[in-house]
């Protein structure tokens, strides 16, 4: 498997993708094509535990890892006790016609753990194999933070350098991340939004002597191991929708899936898997108030908002107006043309807006997706009507997810709602939701009160150079 840019130009393969982040050209690694899943494979993957289908579907796309070692990276992923559940992706009902599909059962209670469990592993040994180290580069609006330096602490080759908005998340997820006292992992507090973290990841990574001098590599949502790893679960929660369908009907028994979306990568992957062959009607595409997504798949209009613009909300880990993993999906709208592609994102530069609106009956007809905009006040609803409805209690992010897909429900059509983090990442709202106080259990108190380890660094590109350069791992 050969992999290119969505701006032109061949990448490598997937150990190669795995450690560059962006592209020389400023493009996204995308697959040069897409596997397929026949019905028949569908159904022979059905018996496997969660580390075996991942190692089936991962492999599509990392043909350049043997399958042994790859079977052991997926162990050491998603075994030994790191995620509560037995079965890791748990499905629940939430009544109305919607199912929960469990994806916050692993060390940072948040479904960012799925994809980067494996990242850490496959890093790790890419780097060991080549004899090489890596200084990852990350920003985070809340969750994604916390799921890469769990998953790369302590780790000899990588280091971490993680960029988040100062005063946007959290105490819980700030404390996730602060608390860490692991020499390898670096938490710089920017001042702005999730935003101008990201733009400061985007510059440094298209410094090419910048970043080969100082191996930097990314593990937010543009790097593509992290796409392919969060494939596998709209795998597993297709064949456990389908477990009690008879078996003659299964090869088209369709379900939707709602996403929680800020930066377009877990729903990315829900398009490649509809894409592959997974029987998926819809993809329900959820925002908050900073509804920039939610504005192109109504209108073909993409009008990133400026960062005095982008909200705080109580959703935070969608606060995010210019969606990075869009331009995968765009490379696919424009029939995988690179040229049309960086057209699009120059159009952008100029006029900081694109114009798709001539593809706009597309988005439905042909990839399914479909979306809709949730605000504080329908949290607040919809924390309260999940839980008097099936009596469990469902995160902010999670409840912009329920809230849009309750609109999109169809008899017949089961609509999986995929789970962002667990609720205690977010007493104040849920105390806020249900009426009663939600009390830290001694574990989360003893997190919320450990000594907290961070920079505060404003907006500033030269300051994050230096940092970079005083304490990047060498080669």
């Amino acid at each position: 498997m050969q992999y290119i840019s969505t701006r032109g130009g061949t990448l490598g393969q997937f150990s190669d993708v795995l450690l560059e982040g962006l592209a020389p050209n400023g493009g996204l690694a995308v697959p040069e094509h897409l596997p397929r899943l026949s019905t028949s494979e569908l159904e022979r993957l059905r018996p496997l535990s969660y580390p075996e289908l991942a190692t089936e579907i991962i492999g599509l796309f990392a043909t350049d890892i043997p399958r042994d070692d790859l079977a052991r990276l997926t162990a050491a992923a998603y075994g030994g006790g790191k995620f509560s559940a037995d079965k890791i992706v748990p499905l629940s009902d939430l009544g109305d016609g919607m199912t929960l599909v469990g994806l916050s059962e692993g060390p940072t209670l948040a479904f960012k753990d799925m994809a980067m469990q494996f990242l850490g592993e496959a890093l790790e040994y890419v780097l060991a194999k080549d004899d090489r180290v890596l200084n990852v580069l990350g920003a985070t609006s809340g969750d994604t933070g916390s799921a890469a330096e769990h998953a790369l602490r302590g780790r000899e080759r990588v280091a971490v350098f993680m960029l988040s908005p100062q005063g946007r998340m959290s105490a819980f997820q700030r404390a996730q991340m602060y608390s860490l006292q692991d020499e390898n992992v670096h938490n710089i507090a920017v001042e702005g939004v999730f935003d101008d973290c990201q733009n400061l990841v985007k510059r440094l990574n298209t410094d090419l002597d910048f970043k080969r001098a100082h191996s930097l590599g990314a593990v937010n949502s543009i790097n593509f191991g992290r796409i392919s790893a969060q494939i596998v679960y709209y795998v597993w929660a297709w064949l456990r929708a389908t477990d009690s369908v008879d078996a003659a009907e299964r090869s088209t028994f369709e379900v939707s899936f709602a996403v929680p979306s800020g930066n377009f990568g877990n729903i990315l992957s829900g398009h490649y898997a509809r894409s592959m062959g997974v029987p998926i009607r819809r993809l329900v595409l959820a925002t908050n108030e900073n509804n920039v997504l939610d504005e192109f798949f109504r209108t073909g209009h993409y009008r990133p908002r400026s960062s005095a613009n982008t909200l705080a909300t109580s959703s935070p880990s969608m606060d995010v107006s210019r969606a990075s993993n869009l331009e995968r999906f765009v490379f696919d709208l424009l029939g995988r043309d690179p040229e049309r592609t960086a057209a699009a994102w120059h159009e952008l530069e100029e006029r900081d807006e694109i114009d798709l609106s001539a593809h706009l009956e597309r988005f439905e007809s042909e990839f399914g997706l479909v979306s809709g905009t949730s605000t504080h006040d329908d949290r607040l609803a919809t924390i309260r009507e999940v839980s008097a409805a099936s009596g469990v209690t469902i995160d902010p992010h999670t409840a912009d997810g329920a809230k849009v897909a309750r609109a999109h429900v169809e008899d017949g059509i089961p609509m999986l709602v995929l789970e962002t983090a667990k609720p205690q990442k977010f007493a104040d709202l849920i105390s806020e939701a249900l009426g009663t106080t939600v009390q830290p259990d001694a574990e989360t108190q003893s997190l919320l009160d450990a000594p907290q380890r961070v920079v505060e660094m404003p907006d500033d590109e030269h300051a994050l150079r230096v940092y970079i350069e005083e304490h990047a791992l060498q080669a």
